[in-house]
């Protein structure tokens, strides 16, 4: 007796009720409230550079490692976490992801030392990590296909919500505690969601159970966290020094090697047919300009909004927030998912990215004719993110199989990093460069060229300079958004037809 193809290939795990698993969205909320802590960790500490050097004298170089240590870690353990998680057990690495953030947070809040600090918030990086690839990979197992957009764009929102709120948090608390409290309030939340993962959460793995690819997770830690760090040392160090040069060579030396090690081994931890797959790439190259456009930008107008307009960083924060509530809005409700599904994938993700780099344009052109235009603009930003993000992360987990979810988590999870990562440093060397060719006077940044302006008129002069830069940085990334849009859009309507063939 023959088999078919269908037959023979892994079942999808199905869920333990016709609708799902009937406690998803308790425990989809669970998942949530362990995203969003780790989410904040990546930018709740920026507000609490001030005190820090203060009261623990941490040096510049001190800060920067404490601030990049978890974001390192983190990024450099996400495909190896996700891995893990599909061999030994998703319910089990997610309590141990949340296990070990929350010792990492009670370290972190009572240490006396930059040291103790920089060793806590890289322990929490291999928390977040854990946590960041378990949790899409668990709520793809226990949500039915029909209600996974949905799902997918709740988890978006949340972690939209969380990139947004860090520093509103932070500035909240420093102005009523001492600084160590911005970590210990992560104790509570990782208690009660520990405690509901192992009461609520099914465990689910990979079947066949493969072999551990050590190899393949110290080749991907070691040149993810490369790649990283050159990214984010670009724009203090320069992109030509010897630093720079240096950890980029190393990590595409490394890449290679775990790229070629992948191809030729019957257990990979990445299987890189998946590459081949036109759903696959089409997702991934949009996901990362997705995050690059709205990493990058965010970055940009935050320093423009106190540089240039004056605003106090709990006033920026705010006045970035509409951008989050789009997203939270829109994917809480559902409607972003409604509109995906009428529009189909492909058109979602191109509309969604073309709606985005409209966004960018307007905060552009119209930024510096006040608030309105980057209103127009962030609301414009979060209506597309809300679309195509949430599409775009479904079709990286769909076109991966059920077996290897976590995997897919992790790859969804290194897209964002390496999207955001790229769109800070590109977007801001594209500013600064432009910045240092029209100012009068000789400086790295704007705080240093105004603090050296001998009078108001130069003072204008190097505002304008830097609002020149921005509106070419915008424009920049609001391009490579919507080239991204239409080549993530013809790939998955050519992936489709592929499929209806």
């Amino acid at each position: 007796m023959t088999t078919s193809p269908q037959e023979q290939a892994p079942a999808r795990p199905q869920p333990e009720a016709p609708g799902g698993h009937p406690q998803r969205w308790l425990i989809l909320g669970v998942l949530c409230l362990a995203v969003l802590t780790v989410v904040l960790d990546n930018t709740v500490l920026n507000v609490a550079i001030p005190s820090l050097t203060r009261e623990l004298g941490a040096a510049t170089s001190d800060i920067q490692w404490m601030i990049n240590a978890y974001s390192l870690v983190q990024s450099g353990l996400l495909l190896t976490a996700g891995s893990a998680a599909d061999r030994y057990g998703r319910k089990k690495m997610l309590a141990a992801g949340l296990a070990l953030f929350g010792v990492g947070s009670l370290v972190a809040g009572l240490a006396d030392s930059t040291g103790q600090l920089i060793a806590a918030r890289a322990g929490m990086g291999v928390g977040g990590a854990l946590l960041m690839t378990t949790v899409l990979a668990v709520a793809i197992q226990i949500f039915t296909p029909e209600e996974q957009p949905k799902a997918i764009g709740i988890w978006a929102a949340v972690n939209s919500l969380g990139f947004a709120a860090g520093p509103l948090l932070g500035g909240f608390m420093l102005n009523h505690f001492w600084w160590g409290a911005i970590f210990l309030i992560n104790i509570p939340v990782a208690v009660l969601a520990l405690v509901a993962v192992v009461v609520l959460v099914p465990e689910s793995k990979n079947p066949q159970g493969d072999r551990p690819d050590l190899l393949g997770a110290v080749l991907s830690t070691i040149g993810m966290a490369a790649l990283v760090y050159a990214i984010i040392s670009g724009p203090e160090h320069g992109w030509t020094s010897g630093r720079v040069l240096l950890t980029a060579a190393v990590a595409v030396v490394v890449l290679a090697a775990f790229a070629y090690w992948e191809s030729r081994i019957p257990y990979p931890m990445i299987d890189m047919h998946f590459f081949r797959n036109r759903r696959f790439t089409g997702a991934v190259s949009g996901g990362v300009l997705i995050t690059f456009g709205m990493g990058g930008s965010l970055f940009l107008l935050t320093q423009h909004m106190q540089f240039v307009l004056g605003y106090e960083p709990l006033e920026a924060g705010l006045r970035t927030a509409p951008l989050a509530l789009m997203i939270v809005a829109l994917n809480f409700t559902g409607v972003a998912a409604k509109w995906a599904a009428r529009l189909g994938t492909p058109l979602a993700i191109g509309l969604g990215m073309a709606v985005m780099a409209g966004g960018l344009a307007a905060i552009a052109t119209m930024a510096s004719g006040g608030y309105a235009g980057t209103l127009l603009g962030l609301v414009l930003i979060g209506t597309g993110a809300a679309v195509a993000s949430p599409a775009m992360s479904h079709a990286i987990m769909s076109a991966i199989p059920p077996e290897k979810a976590g995997v897919g988590g992790g790859i969804n999870g290194t897209v964002a990093e390496f999207g955001t990562g790229l769109g800070v440093a590109v977007l801001g060397a594209l500013l600064n460069s432009r910045f240092a060719a029209l100012i009068p006077v000789a400086a790295t940044s704007l705080p240093a060229a105004l603090a050296a302006a001998g009078s108001a008129e130069e003072k204008a002069e190097i505002t304008d300079a830097f609002s020149s830069g921005l509106e070419t940085s915008l424009l920049v990334g609001a391009l490579a958004v919507l080239l991204g849009g239409l080549v993530a859009g013809a790939l998955l309507r050519r992936a489709e037809r592929g499929d209806s063939a």
